[in-house]
């Protein structure tokens, strides 16, 4: 997220207010995204089909964001729909409590955050030193941002392929009320 706004600045000319509100809809999708895809994992009682239909989806929409024509779309929604998708990354904190037992569910929650917060702050330095050897420390342009992002597509694939052997866990299948119910 740190390097978006840069990326649609040097990349696609916007101006830095429209820059950081284009950002800023990936959060917003987070926010829209985390319940309803929590909510369809726990209805489904199933966690892998939506983790692999968000990543699936978010692997789709970076490639877009790197690859695509950038005025096919209206301008914030291409943000949002990977904000939605990309919350699917929340389910594997669920997943994580699930697989271990329930006087461990703290500390396997504390590791699977500490893993995903330290791989963050590790590598936003290294993608700033894969953008400056791209670009060989002139002004980015596009294909350099293509370059050094690529990366992030290999990585929702090795999420892809993770997910593939991910065993099933403890999700209970929440039965829809009927009317008469309620």
């Amino acid at each position: 997220m740190m390097w978006v706004v840069r990326f649609l600045q040097e990349a696609h000319g916007f101006d830095y207010g429209a820059a950081v509100v284009r950002s800023a809809t990936v959060p917003f999708g987070w926010i829209i995204g985390c319940p309803v895809l929590g909510w369809l994992s726990d209805r489904l009682a199933r966690r892998k089909p939506v983790i692999l239909a968000g990543a699936c989806a978010t692997a789709a929409c970076l490639a877009w964001i790197l690859y695509g024509p950038r005025e096919v779309l209206p301008p914030y929604v291409l943000g949002l729909i990977t904000g939605f998708f990309s919350s699917a990354a929340m389910i594997p904190y669920t997943v994580i409590k699930e697989a271990n037992p329930p006087n461990l569910s703290g500390t396997a929650t504390g590791v699977v955050n500490f893993l995903n917060l330290t791989l963050t702050a590790l590598l936003g330095p290294v993608f700033g030193w894969l953008l400056q050897t791209a670009s060989s420390g002139a002004q980015p342009e596009l294909q350099h941002y293509q370059l050094t992002f690529q990366p992030l597509l290999f990585g929702v694939g090795v999420a892809l392929l993770l997910t593939l052997v991910l065993k099933k866990t403890g999700a209970v299948r929440i039965p829809i009320a009927s009317p008469e119910v309620a």
